[in-house]
């Protein structure tokens, strides 16, 4: 209740409306990056859009990612795998969550939500099956986590927003030191330009306008104003790709 009241003076007379296309076929989640589209259905089956068709990947998950850092995913055991030569690779660690966008580094959280994050030189050389990988875990506790080129976003337990600057690809942790960003958020995705947009619990969808280098944090958050409510989105080339609370598939600009 107390997020609630925070959050709402907040977005309050800030809004936009997109126009949105529906979308074949229905997931729970999506991820988008530099032209790719993938997403999982809630069998934990796997896809990617290849011009207008769906075509089905190998394997099972239940939340996939794809970005600079190349193409992860974790499944129902919270085991990680990153797409190598066409095949799914397990790599060493177990998340909940998993964010491929940063600048060739990813980041997660866990089951405890622990948040945890790799830097780009054994990103970019692991190959699955590794007998020890160089997690760093960050202070804190998030319930999920996103990265873009220049910071990284997450929402922890109470929906409380957190921004973590500094952030490079051979120092994935940042500063450190995490910036509260008000208003409430039950999942945040950063694109791989470092657009900021997110979810509420009520299905609201928000854009955090004034995102630089130089102002990692922004200025303030615009409503996007959707037809639908929403659990899910993800942000590339333009085009705001959103998921329904129904596992509709829309993409907005």
């Amino acid at each position: 209740m107390r997020a609630s009241l925070l959050f709402l003076p907040l977005f309050v007379g800030s809004n936009l409306a997109l126009d949105c296309q529906v979308i074949d076929g229905r997931l729970k989640q999506i991820d988008v990056s530099n032209g790719q589209v993938f997403g999982v259905n809630s069998e934990d089956s796997i896809f990617t859009r290849y011009g207008n068709n769906w075509v089905q990947l190998p394997g099972a998950l239940k939340h996939v990612t794809v970005g600079p850092a190349g193409v992860w995913g974790v499944n129902k055991n919270n085991l990680i795998y990153k797409l190598v030569g066409g095949g799914w690779e397990q790599v060493q660690g177990q998340l909940k969550q998993i964010d491929a966008g940063g600048n060739q580094f990813v980041a997660g959280v866990n089951m405890l939500d622990n948040i945890y994050c790799l830097n780009r030189d054994p990103t970019v050389t692991t190959l699955g099956g590794a007998a020890s990988i160089p997690w760093n875990l960050l202070p804190g506790a998030l319930k999920y986590y996103s990265c873009g080129p220049y910071s990284c976003w997450g929402v922890n337990a109470a929906d409380q927003i957190y921004v973590m600057k500094g952030v490079t690809p051979d120092a994935c942790m940042g500063s450190k030191a995490w910036q509260q960003v008000p208003g409430a958020l039950s999942m945040i995705e950063v694109s791989t330009n470092g657009r900021v947009y997110g979810v509420n619990s009520a299905g609201n969808v928000y854009r955090r306008d004034g995102v630089s280098i130089d102002n990692p944090a922004g200025t303030d958050w615009t409503d996007l104003a959707m037809c639908v409510k929403s659990k899910h989105v993800s942000y590339d080339l333009g085009v705001l790709w959103v998921i329904s609370k129904e596992d509709n598939i829309l993409a907005c600009r």
